[in-house]
């Protein structure tokens, strides 16, 4: 029975949860600009717009930072074990969109965080 070790579990929640507060700071972000229409006239002005957000800046930051984790964490624990774990940011973003953003958290999605979190527990102890 493989056992993980209370670092390698560390190394891959904190990259989790960076990745889902990417995530949310790119919704955040975007909000800001708001909706575009995807075309070359607005490559420029709409690129610069998202380059200079500080909340998506922030989000590229987390991203990078939860590469690294990530590849850490790689280091330590099979690649089978670890990736289902990646699930675990539809969890925390489905209930930080709820709890930040206003965004809806009905039955169904509760249903599935429930199946995510017993799959997660299942192929973590595999």
């Amino acid at each position: 029975m493989n056992t993980m070790s209370l670092v390698s579990f560390t190394l891959i929640l904190a990259g989790v949860l960076l990745n889902a507060v990417a995530q949310l700071l790119m919704k955040a972000g975007t909000q800001v600009v708001g909706a575009f229409a995807f075309s070359a006239a607005n490559i420029v002005p709409i690129g610069w717009k998202l380059l200079t957000q500080p909340t998506i800046l922030t989000a590229l930051g987390c991203y990078g930072l939860s590469v690294v984790l990530w590849i850490l964490a790689l280091s330590r624990v099979p690649v089978s074990i670890a990736y289902p774990m990646l699930s675990l940011g539809y969890v925390v973003n489905a209930l930080a969109a709820w709890w930040w953003l206003g965004e809806s958290l009905n039955p169904t999605k509760i249903a599935g965080i429930s199946l995510i979190l017993i799959g997660v527990g299942v192929v973590s102890r595999a």
